[in-house]
């Protein structure tokens, strides 16, 4: 009976790693999706242990749905419960191709609806008058690169991730472009302008010139010379949009949605702002353009007479 026992644990442990190792060299997912990935299963794990005593292949419809309720009566939201039912979809799909399972306890389950929201942004002009503040930024290191992650942000759009994986070498300052690495190892070239490209090979000179203990290749980096981190990208943004912005979500995707939505609202073509972007599909850019209808809106009603 233990060696039983023992065996189906080995078996479910095996069937979790595989998957993961499935996520990362087949279909390329970020290390940050991965861990959300095991995150959301090993919580499903948890809650049908201790909830029913089963295991995860052990799990039917029932259960699947039980764990839905007790997610929206602990105030999850509706995306995140969207997020861990997508996990538990691929992974028991993963399952069934490899003969661990014949029957799918996920082909029932509906998750919730979720609500639309617009992508939160802030005015391009305002964003300018940050950037060009001599009072809120001087001539030292840490605040030399500060503002140059808020201006790479803004001015290319990249994801957080990118952000911290770009290094001085992916920077063409003869072409003013940048090179990322975006999600799936997909790599892209952004086009930057030259004054963000003068003001990047400054920000090198300068790092150059800190004489760090380490030297490192990565673009950005602390105070004492070490690759910068997700929240110190995150402090960064939150500190310096207080400054222009009274909203409640401050971060660094916020200037994703900014440089999208200045690009939309001066013309650019849809499917050129995706590319920009990385997204896989159409379909995730175009969100953007219920930003930019509610833009016009505003104009119409201040600029027609009739309005």
């Amino acid at each position: 009976m233990y060696i039983d026992f023992y065996r189906a644990w080995q078996i479910l442990f095996m069937a979790v790693d595989q998957f993961l190792t499935y996520l990362e060299h087949e279909k390329r997912y970020s290390p940050h999706t991965i861990q959300s990935y095991r995150t959301d299963l090993t919580q499903f794990r948890d809650y049908l242990l201790h909830t029913y005593d089963l295991q995860l292949t052990e799990a039917k419809y029932i259960h699947v749905r039980d764990f839905i309720v007790s997610l929206m009566d602990e105030h999850v939201s509706e995306s995140s419960v969207g997020r861990k039912l997508s996990t538990l979809r691929s992974y028991y799909k993963h399952l069934i191709r490899g003969g661990i399972l014949t029957g799918n306890p996920m082909a029932q389950v509906k998750a919730p609806k979720i609500p639309k929201r617009l992508p939160v942004f802030i005015d391009d002009q305002k964003l300018d008058l940050l950037l060009d503040s001599t009072e809120i930024f001087d001539d030292s290191f840490p605040s030399v690169r500060d503002r140059l992650v808020i201006e790479t942000l803004f001015g290319t759009g990249m994801r957080l991730a990118e952000l911290l994986s770009v290094k001085d070498s992916d920077i063409n300052f003869y072409g003013c472009s940048l090179k990322v690495l975006g999600k799936r190892n997909k790599e892209r070239i952004i086009p930057i302008a030259e004054p963000l490209a003068n003001q990047l090979k400054e920000y090198i000179t300068l790092k150059s010139m800190q004489n760090f203990d380490n030297k490192t290749g990565v673009l950005f980096v602390t105070d004492k010379g070490a690759d910068a981190y997700p929240k110190l990208i995150h402090r960064i943004v939150t500190r310096y949009l207080t400054y222009v912005s009274t909203q409640d979500k401050k971060s660094p995707h916020v200037l994703r949605h900014s440089y999208a939505t200045s690009l939309l609202n001066r013309g650019a073509d849809l499917n050129a702002i995706k590319e920009l972007l990385g997204h896989a599909s159409l379909a995730a850019t175009q969100v953007y353009t219920h930003n930019s209808v509610e833009r016009l809106k505003s104009i119409y009603k201040q600029a027609h007479p009739k309005a």
